[in-house]
C-alpha cells in the first residue's frame, strides 16, 4: 500500500504522516524532497538553474522520475507500505507520480490536507520558518491548485486533533485494527 499525504507547507503532513505510520502494520515513511535536496547537491548549478528555473528541485523530470523509482525499489527490497508526504501541486507532477505509484502498488491512495492560510501561516511560524520564506511563499500557490484541480480526497485540518485526522484516514483506508 502506498498513501501519498499532500497539502500546502505547515498543513500538517509530517505530523500526520508520523502518527499514521504508528497505526499501518509494515510501514515506513518515504519523503521525495529527501531526493530534492540530494539532487540539489549533486547537480551542476548550470544544470539546475537551466531545468529548474523557479528554483523548484520538482521541476527537475530526474526528481518525479527517482520518486517514483525509489518508491518501487523501497516495496520491493523491503516488502513495506510506504506513507508518503508531499507538497505537490502541479498537476501533470502530480499525475506523474500518482500513475507512477498505481502501476506499482493499486492500493495507492491520495489524501490532500487543508487548512485556511492564517492557520497555515500560524503552523508555520510555529516550527520556526522565517515569515516570507519559501514555504509561506508556496501557500498561496498550493491552496489555489487544491481549489482548481482535483486532488482527491481532501480532509480539512482546520482545528481538528490529529488523532482524529489519523482515525479518518484509517477509515478511509479501511484500516480496523491499529497495530502498535
Amino acid at each position: 500500500m502506498i498513501i501519498m499525504i499532500n497539502g500546502a507547507f505547515g498543513v500538517g503532513k509530517t505530523t500526520v504522516s508520523n502518527e499514521l505510520q504508528k497505526e499501518v502494520e509494515n510501514s515506513m515513511i518515504f519523503d521525495p524532497e529527501e531526493i530534492g535536496t540530494l539532487l540539489g547537491k549533486i547537480l551542476p548549478v548550470d544544470v539546475m538553474a537551466l531545468e529548474a528555473k523557479t528554483g523548484d528541485f520538482q521541476d527537475l523530470e530526474l526528481w518525479k522520475q527517482l520518486t517514483v523509482t525509489v518508491a518501487e525499489h523501497l516495496i520491493a527490497q523491503y516488502k513495506v507500505n510506504l506513507i508518503v508526504p508531499m507538497t505537490i501541486r502541479k498537476v501533470e507532477y502530480f499525475n506523474y507520480i500518482f500513475d507512477g505509484f498505481k502501476k506499482i502498488d493499486e492500493q495507492t491512495s491520495h489524501f490532500c490536507l487543508t487548512a485556511n492560510q492564517e492557520t497555515i501561516f500560524d503552523r508555520l511560524r510555529e516550527r520556526g520558518e522565517e515569515e516570507g520564506n519559501w514555504c509561506f511563499q508556496q501557500t498561496s500557490k498550493c491552496l489555489k491548485a487544491y481549489k482548481e484541480h482535483d486532488f482527491g480526497d481532501y480532509i480539512n485540518t482546520e482545528n481538528v486533533p490529529v488523532h482524529t485526522i489519523v482515525q479518518t484516514l484509517k477509515e478511509k483506508l479501511k484500516i480496523v485494527e491499529a497495530v502498535k
